[in-house]
């Protein structure tokens, strides 16, 4: 029990002062660029036909899932290509991300280079196929009048949303700003009705979320300075205090799996209704960041405590012994490797594909598997192409898996194979040697 115990709070400490506190200040960084610039992304994106997937593909290289959740509805709006929707899915990373910057940030470079290219190429290839008029031919036929749609929407409850917009007044509606489509829409009633929005204002998770964020930022910056002297080698848990990471990062880790336990947040953490909301007010960024934060804190821990479970379990009890059972196992089961990582990033939503990462950054998986899974998972961006269309959401997931297969096979030749392997094997001890 007392190594049971031990591996627990060694990974809620990890979770939060090696990887949650850096997550937070990227998510908060990247947030208010989004908060700042999305529209504008957009607006370039519909006015550059010519440039759509490779507009596309950087969108979806921004971390998180904010610019890629905003291109689906385009597409239904025959705004953008169904080549432009591949092409951004393949790029994006998902929260899955923020991991990686925080962990190994040469990885993730390399990644973002690799898996542009590659999502612009597909993009590219898809539009030729012409594939994308014929799945809008055919949700054309399947949705709803316009009188019929009018109907529905009149008959909604819209109390959430004019909630939001007066308690902010920055509506320029009596709802909240759309981006990607239009109030009264048939991808409205979609979006913001059947698919899981925020919260209800009256439920205490909503009260709690709105008004913990504060205290929650505040651990994420103590953290950050803890996370960043672990960095110059200082140990936190020798101070005065002691065992002060192990109580901090613990803390810090159960605050994480309540927050996101309040935001009923567990596979997915973002959808298209919540981003729209970070775009409108600056205060919802900060508190939406603290749940997204929170989730991913939560499937960090997750898979820390997996891998070392899995460990202790395959050494019998002896984590010596378990360790290297897994390198045996890894060198027997690397291009299987592969194919695990492109399925599970067909499965939508973030907490799998977090997961994934962390296992990489634990040097359980390599990084063919993780650029694999980078290119073949969508994030929370396939939550509302589902949502709107089935048939699209299919057609774009197993695509993006074709190249993520193809190519994270051609790299892991190179990594057998060539010195290349070196780069793609680059620790995070010895990027923090270099520097410092």
């Amino acid at each position: 029990m007392s190594i049971l115990l031990e591996l627990i709070l060694d990974s809620a400490e990890g979770a939060f002062l090696e990887v949650g506190a850096f997550v937070g200040a990227v998510l908060l960084l990247f947030g208010y660029v989004n908060y700042r610039k999305s529209g504008s992304f957009i607006a370039t994106i519909q006015n550059s036909k010519k440039w759509q997937p490779v507009i596309g593909a950087l969108l979806g290289l921004t971390p998180g899932c904010g610019g890629a959740i905003f291109v689906m509805p385009l597409f239904f709006k025959k705004a953008v290509t169904f080549g432009t929707v591949v092409a951004t899915l393949i790029a994006t990373m998902g929260d899955s991300a923020f991991v990686i910057i925080a962990s190994h940030p040469i990885q993730y470079l390399i990644i973002s280079l690799l898996s542009f290219f590659v999502a612009i190429i597909t993009g590219y290839i898809v539009d030729m196929t012409g594939l994308g008029n014929s799945i809008l031919k055919k949700y054309d036929e399947r949705k709803l009048k316009k009188d019929k749609v009018d109907a529905l929407h009149t008959n909604l409850d819209h109390s959430m949303q004019q909630y939001e917009c007066g308690k902010h007044g920055s509506c320029e509606s009596p709802v909240i700003n759309h981006i990607g489509h239009e109030e009264g829409d048939e991808i409205d009633l979609l979006l913001h009705h059947k698919l899981k929005g925020h919260q209800h204002p009256d439920t205490f998770g909503y009260r709690f979320t709105h008004n913990a964020f504060y205290l929650y930022w505040g651990f994420i910056a103590v953290g950050l300075v803890l996370g960043v002297m672990q960095l110059f080698q200082i140990e936190i848990n020798e101070w005065s205090i002691p065992n002060l990471g192990l109580i901090f990062g613990g803390l810090g880790t159960v605050f994480s799996i309540i927050m996101m336990i309040m935001a009923k947040k567990f596979l997915g953490d973002d959808t298209h209704e919540e981003t729209e909301l970070k775009v409108m007010s600056l205060k919802e960024t900060f508190i939406h960041n603290a749940q997204d934060t929170a989730f991913v804190v939560t499937w960090v821990f997750v898979g820390f405590l997996a891998y070392e479970m899995m460990i202790l379990l395959m050494g019998g009890g002896d984590y010596a012994v378990g360790e290297a059972t897994i390198e045996t196992l890894l060198l027997a089961t690397g291009i299987l490797s592969i194919i695990i990582g492109a399925s599970i990033g067909l499965i939508p939503g973030c907490g799998p594909q977090i997961i994934f990462v962390t296992l990489f950054t634990r040097g359980l998986v390599p990084f063919a598997a993780l650029f694999a899974n980078a290119v073949s998972q969508d994030g929370d961006a396939l939550l509302p192409l589902i949502a709107i269309d089935r048939r699209s959401a299919i057609w774009a997931t197993v695509i993006s898996t074709i190249p993520a297969i193809i190519f994270g096979l051609i790299i892991y030749w190179f990594e057998i194979n060539t010195g290349l392997g070196n780069i793609f094997l680059t620790t995070l001890d010895q990027f923090k040697a270099f520097l410092f």
